[in-house]
């Protein structure tokens, strides 16, 4: 793991911590952006930029709005605490399920090895040979994404659009009623 890499786990992880322990609304939202804007980094460290855009977009962009705008409705509370009370038997359960997981990740190739079937393998080849042949597009990213998995990217939009939809709904009435 690069220092890049770790320096942006770290983020994520402590921006996942401050947004569950934060006592303070406001700043848990913030944090929970910050953690999204991180995933989206991080997606596009595993070379799946799309997935990361749809992350920023409606993770960091979208629902941080929204939660601002629910927390500008509501009160805020007086209590002086800084950091919410933690369950011992919940965070134990977390760090346990978070360790079992991790156990997993000395398994997983390096991203971009040349050795494994996803970069190097029958399904890369065959999308690289034949792009054009099959759907007569240039650029073979574009293939992919188009023809090859354009369900999966259609649902994408989709969830993009959905997200945009709702947010101008809650702006209409904002700013309308």
């Amino acid at each position: 793991m690069t220092p890049v890499e770790l320096s942006l786990l770290v983020f994520v992880v402590g921006c996942a911590v401050a947004a569950a322990a934060l006592r303070d609304v406001l700043g848990s939202i913030i944090a929970f952006g910050a953690f999204s804007l991180g995933v989206a980094v991080i997606w596009v460290f595993l070379r799946a930029p799309d997935v990361g855009l749809t992350e920023a977009a409606v993770g960091a962009g979208v629902m941080t709005v929204l939660f601002l705008l629910t927390i500008a409705k509501t009160v805020r509370p007086t209590d002086d605490a800084l950091f919410e009370s933690v369950d011992p038997y919940a965070l134990a359960t977390a760090v346990a399920l978070v360790a079992v997981l991790a156990t997993t990740t000395g398994a997983l190739p390096p991203v971009g090895a040349a050795d494994q079937p996803v970069t190097g393998g029958e399904v890369t080849t065959y999308y690289l040979d034949n792009a054009y042949e099959d759907t007569e597009v240039k650029n073979a990213v574009t293939a992919v994404l188009a023809a090859y998995r354009g369900f999966d990217t259609m649902g994408e939009a989709v969830v993009v659009y959905a997200a945009g939809v709702g947010l101008l709904t809650v702006f209409g009435r904002e700013v309308f009623g």
